[in-house]
């Protein structure tokens, strides 16, 4: 959903990632909602399997989050390449439930 470059944290001195919400997707409500969602979520978890977040703002009209960079093969890249076997596909489903989509209900149940 948001374009993602590779930089340099000069005061820290370690290489983050930027994502940056493209202008056409920040004057859509629905994206800019879920772009901020996404940094509350991930800034309020800790766990390996999720990325951590550094800074989120906002710099003339454009937003951003900084988080750290991971290396390596993305998911959609590994589906790019072919079919996953079912046991693997399994495996990435229980992990994106139990890692992403119940910390996610459990903030939810809790916010109001």
């Amino acid at each position: 959903m948001g374009e993602v470059y590779r930089a340099r944290d000069t005061r820290l001195e370690r290489i983050v990632a930027i994502k940056i919400l493209p202008a056409a997707f920040a004057a859509e409500a629905d994206r800019l909602v879920r772009f901020q969602q996404e940094a509350r979520v991930l800034s309020a978890l800790n766990h390996p399997n999720l990325l951590s977040i550094f800074d989120v703002g906002k710099q003339d009209s454009s937003y951003y989050l900084v988080c750290e960079l991971l290396e390596g093969e993305t998911l959609r890249e590994r589906l790019d390449s072919g079919p996953l076997a079912i046991r693997k596909a399994v495996d990435y489903g229980i992990q994106i439930a139990v890692d992403w989509v119940l910390p996610m209900k459990k903030e939810s149940c809790t916010a109001t």
